[in-house]
């Protein structure tokens, strides 16, 4: 069974929510979708140079402390941003070198690629403590590399919706009921794609969302309120990236998103400040 925790929760908030903010710049363009036109290269020069300033901005107007999934190809191009970020007092969280899938990969060819996004953080005096897999997806040897290499939490799952968990050892097995094993170390920080801003708001080829943003509004809305009125000690994590969220329509959004969570109770927070909350 899954192993779920709490969390601690400031006296008179409802729900600890993470808005973060995977700063993929050209990453994302260059190898999850291993389209690497000039196109498409300026969505990420985008969020770099307008999203990231933008949502700078933004986080300070309500003085909220964040967390930035940044691939180490990004922290080697932007080097000078992501000092900003950090110095703002924003976390900095791991997300791979060149946003590589890591369930195509060997556990060599994995590890190989998490070193090198360590050592890109490394060069801006950054030792992260939490882990987001490009893509949301991850191998049979991930969990164990993040033990390895000093991981305390990962935020890449999808197995609760609002309560950190322990996550198990996935070894696929076709002739047998379970593919689950023990349970890892490392505290999982649950995600989903309804609370990611990329599908339904960035076009790709014959993939297409572009949804007006009153509608990712509605969801994530509907998300919080539940959390606020019936879940104890939980938490609620929304993915935006830069070169999404930064969308003149879209920050409008956030901005309204962000006022209904500070006006009902919601604690906006980074992910190691929730982490450092949790008992289980």
């Amino acid at each position: 069974m899954q192993k779920t925790g709490r969390v601690k929760l400031p006296e008179g908030k409802k729900v600890a929510v993470n808005i973060g903010f995977d700063f993929d710049a050209f990453s994302v363009w260059m190898e999850t979708f291993k389209q690497p036109s000039q196109a498409n290269m300026s969505r990420g020069e985008y969020g770099a140079e307008v999203g990231v300033p933008r949502v700078l901005k933004l986080l300070n107007k309500y003085g909220i402390e964040s967390s930035f999934c940044i691939p180490g190809h990004t922290a080697d191009s932007y080097p000078e941003l992501c000092k900003e970020i950090i110095n703002q007092g924003h976390e900095v969280v791991h997300h791979g070198y060149v946003h590589e899938d890591p369930s195509s990969m060997t556990m060599e060819e994995e590890e190989r690629a998490f070193i090198k996004g360590l050592e890109a953080l490394g060069r801006l005096d950054v030792r992260p403590i939490g882990y987001r897999s490009p893509g949301f997806d991850v191998s049979e040897n991930t969990l164990s590399l993040l033990e390895k290499h000093g991981m305390k939490y990962d935020s890449s799952l999808m197995g609760n919706d609002y309560y950190p968990y322990r996550p198990r050892f996935c070894n696929v097995n076709y002739d047998k009921g379970n593919v689950y094993g023990e349970a890892s170390s490392i505290v999982e920080m649950p995600v989903t794609w309804y609370l990611d801003d990329f599908p339904h708001s960035e076009f790709i080829g014959t993939r297409t969302g572009m949804k007006p943003q009153s509608q990712i509004y509605e969801i994530w809305k509907a998300y919080f309120d539940y959390a606020a009125e019936n879940i104890d000690g939980g938490m609620m994590v929304v993915t935006t990236h830069p070169q999404v969220i930064a969308r003149p329509h879209n920050i409008v959004m956030l901005e309204k998103f962000i006022r209904h969570i500070l006006d009902n109770g919601g604690w906006l927070t980074s992910l190691r400040k929730i982490y450092d909350t949790i008992i289980f």
